[in-house]
């Protein structure tokens, strides 16, 4: 049997990856979720239905990329009330809100 003398490199650069993709701890979880429900909510609605800022839903979501959501959490978008959220979250932790958002589990 031919064993390949480069697997070991494969595994290196799965590993991390997979960490990656798995979001934030389960306490970061909880202070995330406050920020949405709370600082989120502000404006887009306690229940995240809509109010100063847009809907949350997932039906109101749904036909937007991933990728733009995520930007617009990070970067804010100028000349509206949105602000950047750069300051306070990485993009990992931007994308599970995204995530969760798109779930309803909010």
């Amino acid at each position: 049997m031919k064993r390949c003398r480069h697997s070991w490199f494969a595994i290196v650069l799965v590993i991390p990856c997979v960490a990656l993709a798995a979001g934030p701890d389960t306490a970061r979880q909880g202070e995330i979720t406050h920020l949405v429900r709370q600082d989120c909510g502000s404006c887009h609605g306690l229940t995240l239905a809509g109010g100063l800022g847009l809907p949350l839903h997932p039906e109101a979501l749904r036909d937007k990329p991933k990728e733009s959501l995520v930007a617009t959490i990070l970067f804010g978008r100028p000349g509206t009330a949105m602000p950047p959220w750069a300051p306070f979250l990485s993009e990992t932790e931007a994308e599970w809100i995204v995530d969760m958002l798109l779930q309803g589990k909010f």
